[in-house]
C-alpha cells in the first residue's frame, strides 16, 4: 500500500491545479463587477490599486498573465498593478512563497516564466523542493534563494495575501479588484480581452473624479 503521506504529495498539488484552472468558467452570467462597499483602502502610498488575484497552478492566469503585464504599462500615473497569489487550500502556499522570493530578490522577470513552466513545459513546481531547484536552474544562488523562501519577511506577505483574499471574498481565479471598489474578472465579463476592457473603463472612471 502506497504511504499515505506520499499519495497526498502527488495528489493534492494535482487537485490544486485542477481547482485553480478549472475556476472561472468564461461564460458571463450576472454582473461584469461587484461593487464593493465600503470601498477598500490602498496599501500602496500615493496611488490607487490594481489587485491581481491569482494563482500560478492555474490556467486561465497563465493566459491573463501576459495581458496583465501589458495592462500594467498602460495605466496611468496614480494606478498601479499588485499581484497577490492565492491559496485555497494548503498544497497553494509553496507557490506564493515562490512568488514573494522573486519579488524580495528583485527577479519579477521571472513571473511570466513560472507560468510558462508549469503551463508549457508541464513541469511540476508545487512542492518547497521543486521550486527551489527549478530557481537555481533560472541562476538564482540556492542558498540565497532558501533564505529568502524560509524568510519572516516572505511569510509575513504570505498572510497577508491570504487577509486580502478573504477580505475580498476572492473565491475564484484570476479575479481582479480595481480601486478598492469593484471585483471582476473573465468569468464575470465572458472574455478575458473584455475583462482587460472592462478594468481599463474603470480605471478611466476613477482617473476622471
Amino acid at each position: 500500500m502506497m504511504n499515505l503521506r506520499k499519495f497526498l504529495a502527488r495528489v493534492v498539488p494535482a487537485l490544486a491545479l485542477m481547482s485553480a484552472a478549472a475556476s472561472p468558467a468564461l461564460a458571463q452570467q450576472g454582473p461584469q463587477f461587484i461593487p464593493l462597499d465600503p470601498p477598500f483602502t490602498s496599501e500602496t502610498a500615493g496611488k490607487q490599486e490594481i489587485l491581481e488575484f491569482f494563482s500560478y497552478a492555474c490556467s486561465h492566469c497563465a493566459v491573463m498573465a501576459p495581458m496583465a503585464d501589458k495592462l500594467s504599462t498602460e495605466l496611468p500615473e496614480s494606478f498601479t498593478l499588485v499581484h497577490v497569489p492565492v491559496s485555497f487550500n494548503a498544497s497553494m502556499v509553496p507557490m506564493q512563497h515562490l512568488y514573494y522570493s522573486l519579488v524580495a530578490l528583485d527577479r519579477k522577470d521571472l513571473h511570466l516564466k513560472v507560468f510558462d513552466a508549469i503551463h508549457k513545459q508541464k513541469q511540476r513546481l508545487f512542492t518547497r523542493d521543486e521550486i527551489i531547484d527549478w530557481a537555481v536552474k533560472q541562476g538564482i544562488d540556492k542558498q540565497e534563494f532558501t533564505a529568502t523562501y524560509d524568510s519572516f519577511g516572505v511569510g509575513a506577505k504570505v498572510k497577508r495575501a491570504a487577509e486580502l483574499t478573504d477580505q475580498y471574498k476572492v473565491n475564484s481565479t484570476p479575479t481582479y479588484a480595481v480601486a478598492g471598489k469593484y471585483l471582476t474578472s473573465p468569468g464575470m465579463t465572458g472574455t478575458y480581452e473584455s475583462a482587460i476592457t472592462l478594468i481599463k473603463e474603470l480605471v478611466a472612471k476613477e482617473t476622471a473624479q
